[in-house]
């Protein structure tokens, strides 16, 4: 009889399965490849069918890296019929039903499912199985229309907990855990249009928090490195210190004043690795101030050319103005290596335990 299976997530959603995580991982659905140790096939054949169905996220643009491993694309395998074909060699003929998955294994609900009918043929079990999984194609119609059911299924998924997911960040944030905070909100894809928008607003001043938080601990480290020792080597450690503040702090009119102190009272002779030091991070603030300005003036031009084209999409055109998406990409850029750098400090293995029913 056909089994259906339902996963559970038993560890915290924070945790992730591969530390090569990047940027464009942010921003999209991502489904993770999972079986469980005991699908009841060989070794060689389970990996065989983990490879498919990796295939199968990744030409549908839902595989790569898993940075989020709470929505999965997994399989249960019903064998059919089982021949043996007479030698020499001997062969396998197997006939069997691969019932793929998509679903949320926090919720343990399953989003789509589809039946592919497959046939294998080898000198034992094994082989045929292997047989069998490499006929899948995973270009197949049927199969890409499973993706894009489970795919609708986790975008209405970000539309209701929308809300719940902004709070969540909220409380986060007002711990102190500002990284993961990022991490949750970072982790809402583009196409989930408007919650997306929802959470890069609220991104903006968590990132913001953060940044301040982190300005205010280095600045009181770089006033200890000085205190300690008010000579070339300790401005020279306070500016190492200064340079990894973020340009857009808050606490930078402190940070500016505080520069100053140690400028006068350096000798002439000693403030050349000094003043090296402040012209870098005096170069980072103006560069971060440009790539502002350029992102409003090129907001502004494409401001201009949408109220110049034809009235075919106004409500479009509308929203559209209502942001500046240029700044977004810069912000989200920043967003995302936060995120990035937290997913790579978590561990490294996810532990999924299942349940099987009639």
């Amino acid at each position: 009889m056909k089994k259906n299976i339902l996963i559970i997530y038993i560890i915290l959603l924070t945790t992730v399965c591969n530390a090569q995580v990047s940027l464009n991982d942010f921003g999209r659905i991502v489904l993770n490849t999972y079986l469980p140790d005991n699908i009841g096939i060989p070794a060689e054949a389970k990996s065989q069918l983990e490879s498919k169905l990796s295939q199968i996220a990744s030409n549908n643009g839902m595989g790569g890296s898993q940075i989020n491993p709470r929505f999965i694309i997994t399989a249960n395998i019903n064998v059919g019929t089982k021949d043996i074909i007479a030698g020499p060699p001997q062969m396998i003929a197997q006939n069997l039903d691969l019932v793929l998955f998509v679903g949320d294994a926090v919720t343990n609900t399953i989003f789509s499912n589809a039946t592919i009918s497959l046939k294998g043929v080898g000198t034992n079990e094994n082989k045929a199985l292997i047989d069998a999984f490499k006929n899948i194609n995973p270009k197949n119609k049927e199969i890409a229309q499973f993706l894009e059911e489970g795919k609708t299924k986790i975008i209405s998924y970000y539309a209701t907990n929308c809300d719940f997911i902004i709070k969540e960040a909220i409380s986060m944030a007002k711990q102190e855990k500002y990284e993961e905070a990022i991490y949750k909100l970072t982790l809402v894809p583009d196409v989930c249009q408007e919650c997306y928008f929802k959470c890069l607003d609220t991104l903006s001043t968590v990132y913001q928090q953060k940044v301040n938080a982190d300005c205010k601990m280095k600045f009181n480290q770089a006033k200890t490195a000085w205190a300690a020792a008010q000579n070339p080597s300790g401005a020279e450690k306070a500016g190492d210190i200064l340079n990894t503040i973020n340009p857009m702090a808050s606490c930078q009119p402190e940070v500016n004043a505080f520069i100053n102190t140690i400028d006068a009272k350096l000798k002439a002779d000693e403030k050349a690795r000094w003043q090296f030091k402040m012209k870098q991070y005096a170069d980072k603030i103006a560069m971060q101030k440009e790539k502002v300005r350029i992102a409003e003036e090129k907001s502004k031009r494409d401001d201009t050319y949408r109220e110049n084209q034809s009235q075919r999409d106004a409500v479009s055109n509308e929203n559209q103005s209502l942001r500046n998406y240029e700044l977004d990409k810069i912000r989200v850029n920043a967003y995302r290596e936060v995120a990035v750098e937290y997913a790579k400090n978590q561990p490294k293995t996810v532990t999924y335990n299942n349940i099987f029913w009639k």
